[in-house]
């Protein structure tokens, strides 16, 4: 099993009623076994070949952009790489290479930064309209 990059995989080609996880793999993948996530366990059947428009996606912490890289918490991986395009709401985890990747492993759009729990997100200069 494994997933290679460009390939994107949707909860909700088989689970309707979850939070809708869309993601993207852009690099590695070759141990790449399941994504956990709201109860539900993501393999290689819910490989599509482009997002299927759902309304109804709920998101996480892990807004869309963000990226989870594998070697950041495990660096004898295969080095997957994952973007999150919707969803996520209910991410459990990913099983890649015997290892259980977390949200720990996750890099923001914002200069390659970790993502900061408690740091609030900047939404734009303060002032009166």
């Amino acid at each position: 099993m494994g997933i290679k990059k460009g390939d994107i995989l949707d909860e909700r080609k088989r689970f309707p009623d979850s939070c809708g996880l869309v993601v993207k793999c852009t690099g590695g993948g070759e141990g790449f076994q399941k994504i956990f996530c709201c109860g539900h366990e993501l393999t290689e059947e819910d490989l599509v070949s482009e997002i299927v428009s759902s309304r109804g996606r709920k998101r996480g912490t892990l807004l869309p952009g963000a990226m989870l890289e594998e070697r950041r918490q495990f660096p004898d991986s295969c080095g997957l790489r994952l973007m999150v395009m919707d969803g996520g709401a209910g991410l459990q985890g990913i099983d890649c290479c015997g290892h259980l990747i977390t949200a720990g492993a996750v890099h923001g759009l914002r200069f390659g930064q970790p993502l900061d729990e408690g740091a609030p997100m900047p939404t734009g200069p303060a002032g009166q309209a």
